[in-house]
């Protein structure tokens, strides 16, 4: 597994290429004409564009006026499969594209640039995870969507954190065992909610882990009404806190519903966009990441997603370079947990 310092390296090189690119450093008029250009080559391509809550509000607005969609990694994937469009274009991070791919393998499916990646699947190599599972073989292999295609092939369950619980619940009741990976974050939540046997992978989103407890304790003295929404990638001291734990559209919804006018918010600030469209008047404040004397409050941004910009989405219109692809041996066998997930998830709608 990689070290807290090669992430940390691998971090700071994709931090410094988003900050080259921006969308939001744009002039208003580059921006519209990036627009234009970007919505004629959809058209023209036969391509629908998905972007996740995380990504540039520009590039998820874009996506809704072109009739794509703005949603988690489940419903990105899942849009994408029932679209008529030949082409889907991921505004996202790598393993959102590869499980685009793995359930629409007769789409193409393009991204803005493929080096945009996550933490939890950098720190979960398939070699080293595949290793970790085969000790306990006794033990269901339940893995959080954000991981490598590999990874999820090794899996007996694929899990999003809006279905995670119910899962882990499930397999609980069958008097199962669980290897959970890569997030332990998440992982400890659900153990702690759902009392499962649950042995962690180490891993971490880096975005989530930098939120602080005793800044968010801080924040709420001074905004003593305001309900706090915790992401439970976050560590277990920031979940204490929380009025609300959840996945993105958990969140979005609880802003939604709750009587509260003022929302202290734990998770990317990407969120914001699809968060006040649900909530309008509604105040919302980033959750602290940093302590006193720091240049931000809250820094929590991940920097894989601000690669998604329009010059970039632009480009892999007009080029069709930055294509996802998966050995169609791996994608079926990755295609088996993630079908047990959206057929589990189905079954709870109906």
């Amino acid at each position: 597994m990689l070290t807290e310092k090669e992430i940390a390296d691998k971090v700071m090189v994709r931090e410094h290429l988003a900050r080259i690119s921006l969308t939001s450093e744009m002039s208003v008029q580059d921006t519209e004409a990036y627009k234009e250009e970007i919505k004629s080559l959809l058209k023209a391509n036969d391509a629908c564009l998905v972007a996740h809550y995380y990504t540039d509000p520009v590039i998820q607005a874009l996506a809704e006026e072109t009739g794509g969609c703005v949603a988690d990694s489940l419903e990105m994937a899942r849009f994408g499969k029932h679209h008529e469009a030949s082409t889907l274009v991921v505004a996202g991070v790598r393993f959102m594209g590869e499980t685009s791919k793995i359930l629409s393998p007769e789409k193409t499916i393009l991204m803005p640039t493929l080096e945009a990646t996550c933490s939890l699947d950098i720190g979960c190599p398939e070699q080293e995870f595949s290793a970790f599972c085969d000790q306990h073989p006794d033990r269901q292999v339940v893995v959080y969507a954000n991981t490598s295609a590999a990874v999820k092939a090794r899996a007996d369950w694929v899990v999003t954190s809006s279905c995670a619980l119910e899962i882990v619940e499930h397999l609980m009741d069958q008097g199962q065992k669980i290897i959970w990976g890569p997030d332990k974050h998440l992982g400890r939540y659900i153990e702690r909610e759902t009392g499962a046997d649950m042995l962690m992978w180490n891993g971490s989103c880096i975005v989530h882990e930098e939120f602080k407890a005793k800044g968010l304790t801080d924040l709420k003295a001074v905004y003593p009404d305001a309900a706090i929404l915790v992401h439970p990638e976050s560590p277990e001291a920031m979940v204490d806190l929380a009025d609300v734990v959840g996945s993105t559209s958990q969140l979005i919804k609880a802003a939604q519903t709750m009587p509260n006018d003022t929302f202290i918010v734990a998770t990317d600030k990407g969120i914001f966009y699809k968060m006040q469209q649900a909530a309008p008047g509604k105040q919302l404040i980033e959750a602290p990441t940093r302590g006193n004397g720091a240049t931000c409050r809250s820094c929590a941004l991940c920097p894989w997603m601000a690669m998604n910009s329009l010059e970039r989405l632009a480009a892999v219109l007009r080029n069709k370079d930055q294509e996802i692809h998966v050995d169609d041996a791996l994608r079926e066998k990755a295609l088996i947990p993630l079908n047990r997930m959206l057929d589990f998830t189905a079954s709870l709608r109906r």
